[in-house]
């Protein structure tokens, strides 16, 4: 073993494959087919199977295990005693023919206590609360928590609240690539209250198709993709919904919380729509024909493209 790795005299690592700069501390165990990166903290009594993989520069706090098929990729914090496993259905002394693979990408940070269910991807920059009971993937940058695991927000989007001047309609830009937030004229009476925007004028292109969303629950999450070529314009005509917006670089959380408020998404900007109150109906107004191949579902392809890397 390199003088460059330290390993407590009351570990035991059977590994040969672990890289220079990592500290492996008291009573953890890495089995022989375990491959650890460099710059690496394995602290006290931490496990490590034989089918695992570990990135450089992560920090593995006290009393975890790590089971076959799990992969932690570089920049990964895990705090104490979070569990992970394998096995959807464990029985004493019944293997599965494959263990289920479970991916926590670059960057990401789980919470002390946490649960991540087998199978699964932790995004990367994405953030696990402490004990959170994970039994879905988490997307890129999502923060979640609770039991089970739901999303509460995004890391470094910034809340953008709507100031507009006095004027009957304002559009105002929220930092983020040409999307565009609109106060749509309000025309109120005795009988009630109407909403409306002109195409061209409030919606800055010809949609050729609408929809609809509805009846989310609170903890689901839509969207979660960008488009190469088709303009959008959300509105939520009942209830409520937060809209994150990322541009690659920056990222930001509108709240879309009455009828006469308008978001202009333009192509190449990824979106998320969550925090659903029941009584929610987002409208969306689409500038092309639905096309599968116009859409991005990848946040790492979209990062790709957008910086120009691909």
């Amino acid at each position: 073993m390199s003088q460059d790795i330290f390993i407590h005299e009351k570990a035991l690592c059977e590994s040969t494959n672990v890289g220079r700069g990592t500290r492996i501390w008291a009573f953890a165990h890495v089995l022989p087919g375990a491959k650890i990166g460099s710059e690496c903290n394995i602290c006290d009594g931490v496990f490590i199977e034989n089918v695992v993989t570990i990135g450089d520069r992560v920090t593995i706090k006290c009393g975890v295990q790590l089971w076959d098929a799990t992969i932690i990729e570089d920049d990964v914090l895990i705090g104490p005693n979070a569990t992970f496993t394998n096995d959807r259905f464990p029985r004493s002394k019944a293997y599965p023919e494959h263990f289920l693979k479970t991916v926590v990408r670059k960057g990401a940070s789980i919470g002390a206590n946490a649960t991540i269910l087998p199978g699964l991807e932790v995004g990367s920059g994405a953030m696990i609360g402490a004990g959170a009971v994970v039994t879905r993937s988490v997307p890129p940058n999502a923060i979640v928590v609770g039991n089970p695991a739901r999303i509460v927000g995004y890391v470094d989007a910034q809340a953008s609240a709507p100031v507009f001047r006095e004027e009957l309609i304002q559009t105002m830009s929220v930092g983020i690539a040409g999307v565009t937030l609109h106060d749509l004229p309000v025309i109120r009476d005795m009988r009630g209250s109407v909403s409306v925007g002109e195409i061209e004028r409030n919606v800055p292109f010809v949609p050729k198709r609408y929809f609809l969303v509805y009846g989310v629950p609170g903890r689901e999450v839509r969207g979660e993709h960008a488009h190469k070529t088709c303009h959008q314009f959300l509105v939520c005509v009942s209830g409520s919904c937060a809209v994150l917006i990322d541009d690659g670089s920056a990222r930001r959380e509108v709240s879309l919380d009455r009828p006469s408020l308008g978001l202009y998404l333009p192509p190449m900007v990824w979106s998320v729509q969550y925090k659903y109150t029941l009584d929610a109906k987002l409208l969306v107004l689409a500038s092309e024909y639905y096309d599968s191949e116009d859409y991005i579902r990848d946040y790492a392809e979209y990062r790709r493209l957008v910086n120009g890397s691909a």
